[in-house]
């Protein structure tokens, strides 16, 4: 009877240390996956920053180039000529009447497309893919 009480006493303590061996196994398991996740966090929050950084620095430099050439003697000169009609020695001024159309004008986008309103979705196709593109 002793010797039953021994074995089951044995068998006992032994369920309780492998119970608590499991419950500190799962517990360690536990922690080692919160502190994985904190550290990818943290690891993604450092990529955020320096990306943020990146676009900052990209920012910057253009801002000092658009800072350079405003200060840069032929943007002055360009707007001293357009705002206050300045001109440089030897330079003659056109003026042109009002009415007259530009080359740029001319060839702009929308003026392509203001002419094909008119125009049927036949002869447009027919322009389009043998004569001249104006969606280009």
């Amino acid at each position: 009877m002793i010797s039953n009480y021994r074995s089951q006493s044995t068998f006992r303590t032994a369920k309780i240390v492998i119970i608590l061996g499991f419950a500190m196994v799962a517990y360690m398991l536990y922690a080692l996956t919160v502190e994985i996740y904190k550290n990818y966090q943290i690891d993604r929050h450092i990529s955020n920053f320096q990306k943020k950084n990146e676009d900052m620095l990209v920012e910057y430099s253009q801002k000092i180039d658009d800072l350079k050439y405003y200060t840069s003697e032929a943007y002055i000169e360009k707007i001293a000529k357009q705002s206050l009609g300045l001109v440089n020695p030897g330079e003659e001024v056109i003026i042109l009447p009002p009415g007259t159309v530009s080359q740029e004008e001319e060839n702009s986008p929308q003026k392509g497309l203001e002419k094909l309103q008119g125009w049927k979705n036949f002869v447009r196709w027919w322009r389009f893919f043998f004569i001249e593109n104006v969606y280009k």
